[in-house]
C-alpha cells in the first residue's frame, strides 16, 4: 500500500466512520473505483484505531465521569446508581452482543460479506428502515433517560453493523431514534458505544495485519488522516442533528447502493 493510498483511505474513514453512511461499505468501494486492491477487514480495523482516538479526544469529560462514577461504584456499591457508573455499565454490556456476533461469523464478516452485492443490498434495506424511523419515531428522551431496555436493543443493533454497508453509527441512531430518543441523543450515546467495539475488533485484527504488506509509514499516515477528519465528522454531526433529520443520509445511501448495482452490471465493478 502506498501513502497516498493510506491517506486516502485514513481521509474515507474519518469522514464516514460517525456518519451513518457505512465507512466500511466506502473503504471497499473506494479502492475498486480507483482501481486499488481491497484493503481488507484487518486494515480497515486497524484503522479504526484512527477514528477511536477522535472519540476518546471529543468524549474526554464524559469518560473521565465515566471512569471516576465507575472507581466509586466499584469501592462503594452504594454508588452504583450514580448516573456515570451506570453509564460505564452501559457500555460495557451493549457490547456484549456485537463481541459475540463477532466471534460466531468472523470467517464471513472477513470474507463473504464484504462482496459489493451485499454492501449495495445493506445501504438500500437501512436506508429504507431509516427513513421510516425518522417519520415515525418520537424524538423526545434525552441521553439521560437511557435505561437497560434501551442498552439492549442498541447493543443488538450494532451487532447487525458487522454487515458491511449497514453502518454502526446508523443501526446503532436508527435503533435510538426508534425506541423515542432525541436525534442528537442517539448519536452521543453511538459514539460512546463505539469505543468499546471498535478498540476490540482492532486489537483483534492486529495480528492478522502484522503479516500483511501495509507498511509501518502507510498506516501511520491513514491513522492520522482518519483522526483528523473523523473529529471533525463527530463535531459537524452532533451540531447538525440538533435541528435537522436524517433523510439527506437516507438519499445518500439509496444513490450509493443503486450506483453500485449500476456499475456491477455494466462490468466496471467486480463483486
Amino acid at each position: 500500500m502506498t501513502n497516498l493510498q493510506a491517506l486516502v483511505l485514513g481521509v474515507v474513514q474519518g469522514l464516514t466512520e460517525f456518519l451513518p453512511i457505512s465507512s466500511t461499505a466506502h473503504l471497499r468501494i473506494v479502492p475498486a473505483l480507483l482501481g486499488w486492491p481491497d484493503p481488507g477487514a484487518s486494515f480497515t480495523a486497524v484503522l479504526q484505531l484512527g477514528t477511536l482516538a477522535a472519540v476518546l479526544v471529543f468524549f474526554a469529560t464524559d469518560l473521565g465521569g465515566i471512569a471516576r462514577g465507575t472507581l466509586s461504584a466499584l469501592a462503594d456499591p452504594v454508588r452504583r446508581r450514580d448516573p456515570q457508573a451506570r453509564l460505564g455499565l452501559y457500555l460495557v454490556v451493549g457490547t456484549l452482543p456485537v463481541v459475540v456476533v463477532g466471534m460466531l461469523f468472523k470467517n464471513a464478516i472477513r470474507g463473504g460479506l464484504r462482496a459489493l452485492p451485499v454492501i449495495a443490498t445493506a445501504l438500500i434495506v437501512v436506508a429504507v428502515a431509516l427513513a421510516v424511523v425518522e417519520r415515525l419515531a418520537r424524538h423526545r428522551r434525552t441521553f439521560e433517560e437511557i435505561v437497560w431496555s434501551d442498552v439492549m436493543i442498541i447493543g443488538c443493533a450494532q451487532a447487525l453493523a458487522l454487515i458491511p454497508g449497514v453502518s454502526r453509527s446508523g443501526i446503532t441512531i436508527l435503533a435510538a431514534m426508534a425506541i423515542g430518543l432525541r436525534r442528537d441523543a442517539a448519536a452521543h450515546y453511538s459514539f460512546l458505544l463505539s469505543i468499546p467495539a471498535v478498540a476490540g475488533a482492532a486489537i483483534f485484527e492486529m495480528k492478522h495485519l502484522m503479516h500483511s504488506d501495509v507498511g509501518a509509514l502507510p498506516m501511520a499516515i491513514g491513522l492520522l488522516a482518519a483522526a483528523a477528519t473523523g473529529y471533525a465528522s463527530i463535531a459537524w454531526l452532533l451540531r447538525y442533528l440538533r435541528t435537522r433529520t436524517m433523510f439527506p443520509f437516507v438519499g445518500y445511501r439509496i444513490a450509493l447502493g443503486l450506483a453500485i448495482f449500476g456499475l456491477l452490471g455494466a462490468g466496471l465493478l467486480q463483486p
